[in-house]
């Protein structure tokens, strides 16, 4: 016999499956709108804090000029955290010199950390990338960056706020210190040479593979702290000189070798180019026995090729307190491409 209440039994069923799907979907909007809110709320107390130019690049999508924001030309450890959430982006560890003059990495610490979307702005096609967390605009990647990744997120200084790794414990991001655990059996060394005005220098070993830093500086003088002046004068004893920092498994120190002696003429005493005086003196400033031996071996076996009819004046000595130049003087040719070089920058092949 048919049940007489069946009938009602399914339509009060029905309408409940539908009033908790309606409730759900309220919820999920309310807890949707919630978070929208809190960025706007979040990203609204930020801009309060932050320069025109930061909330242009933020919220207005603009692009800094390169070579001259924050970040490019940092080369201490630490992260990289977004300005408006200080949520962690990027780390030292994966930037990288990409020449363009702006802070290039090669990926986030996280990758859900930043989302990216196709940008079709300026008549170009390209992808954006923004944080998650606040949703600020960050700066595009491209795919034609160094291993592993083979990616280059190019990245706007005003977007982000560096927190150095001897800050980053009393900041709040201990937990990341992790990243900069030196990795097993993987180290890198230093070399210094002198080979003339320390621009053109700097910039040929920056162009070497396996070079991770080349800095401007003066060593091999007496004078503590010189500034640019005082070794202009020749009286500190000091010649402007390159501190390389390479790995091993990628350049030897051999092969540091080849391309300081292709850089410049080793027979001119005291002079390269326009620039005359002790101070452009040719020099290699070896920092350990091994070196010594090799750069020794490296200067007989180019006297006896045949190669120079004048003696090799080059100078083979042990490396002293090495003093970085000036700010201005650093990766100065990349800052003034037209500036004066003594050097063919083209021989700085990458091997």
């Amino acid at each position: 016999m048919k049940n007489k209440y069946t009938p009602v039994f399914i339509l009060v069923m029905l309408f409940g499956f539908i009033w908790v799907y309606l409730m759900a979907q309220v919820t999920s909007e309310r807890v949707q709108g919630g978070r929208i809110m809190d960025k706007k709320i979040s990203g609204q107390d930020a801009e309060k804090r932050m320069t025109p130019l930061q909330r242009d690049v933020a919220f207005g999508n603009a692009t800094e000029p390169p070579f001259q924001n924050e970040y490019w030309n940092n080369h201490q450890e630490g992260i990289y955290v977004d300005i408006v959430s200080g949520v962690p982006l990027f780390s030292s560890k994966d930037k990288f010199d990409s020449k363009t003059g702006w802070p290039s990495f090669t990926k986030p610490i996280k990758d859900n950390a930043v989302w990216r979307k196709t940008d079709f702005s300026h008549s170009m096609l390209r992808t954006e990338v923004r944080s998650t967390q606040a949703d600020i605009h960050l700066g595009h990647v491209f795919d034609d960056g160094p291993a592993p990744t083979g990616r280059r997120y190019c990245i706007n200084s005003a977007s982000l706020k560096f927190i150095s790794r001897e800050k980053m414990e009393t900041e709040g991001y201990g937990e990341y210190l992790s990243l900069f655990a030196a990795p097993s059996g993987k180290s890198t060394e230093t070399a210094i040479f002198a080979a003339g005005c320390f621009w053109g220098v700097e910039e040929y070993f920056s162009r070497v593979k396996g070079v991770v830093n080349s800095e401007s500086g003066y060593t091999g003088g007496t004078v503590k702290a010189p500034s640019y002046e005082q070794v202009c004068s020749g009286k500190t004893g000091h010649a402007e000189a390159v501190r390389v920092t390479y790995d091993p498994t990628i350049v030897t120190y051999e092969r540091l070798l080849q391309h300081f002696w292709e850089l410049h003429d080793p027979t001119s005493l005291n002079r390269q180019g326009n620039d005359v005086g002790t101070q452009y003196r040719s020099a290699i400033f070896y920092t350990s026995p091994q070196q010594e031996k090799a750069a020794r071996a490296s200067a007989e076996k180019l006297a006896r090729s045949g190669r120079y009819t004048r003696k090799i004046v080059t100078q083979i000595q042990p490396a002293k307190d090495f003093y970085p130049a000036e700010d201005y003087h650093q990766d100065y040719l990349k800052k003034n491409p037209r500036g004066y070089c003594h050097i063919d920058l083209k021989k700085a092949k990458k091997d």
